[in-house]
């Protein structure tokens, strides 16, 4: 674990970004879905970041001032868009707490989606 008690306590904020890509189907059930899936991966990313040292081994246990997880939609790629920030005030970065919210939300839109493209992918093939 990397010792940080020479350095200063300071406002940190950090900002990831991750892009799940999807089908046209999938993009679809996403819009109609909306409000379930974004809720539930907005709210899973906040969480997750919130364990990012339980996850990362060595990794500070920071205290969070806030996170957002923001997610749109983007249609001409088929894909859902996801940033998150994290903020503290403290001597560390928040580089892994921004990254551990928009992988968590990530999976997140990819597991509430896997049941609809097996369903989507069994029409096709039927």
């Amino acid at each position: 674990m990397v010792n940080v008690g020479s350095k200063l306590v300071t406002e940190r904020t950090a900002t990831a970004r991750a892009k799940v890509f999807v089908g046209p189907e999938l993009m679809k059930h996403i819009r109609e879905n909306c409000l379930k899936v974004l809720s539930v991966a907005r709210l899973a990313g906040i969480v997750g970041s919130k364990q990012t040292s339980s996850l990362i081994p060595l990794c500070h246990n920071i205290s969070l001032s806030s996170v957002a997880v923001d997610i749109e939609l983007d249609s001409a790629l088929n894909c859902v868009i996801i940033t998150g920030t994290a903020k503290c005030r403290g001597q560390m970065g928040m580089e892994m707490e921004a990254l551990a919210a928009v992988s968590v939300s990530a999976l997140t839109v990819y597991d509430m989606c896997k049941a609809v493209a097996l369903n989507l992918m069994a029409v096709v093939m039927s």
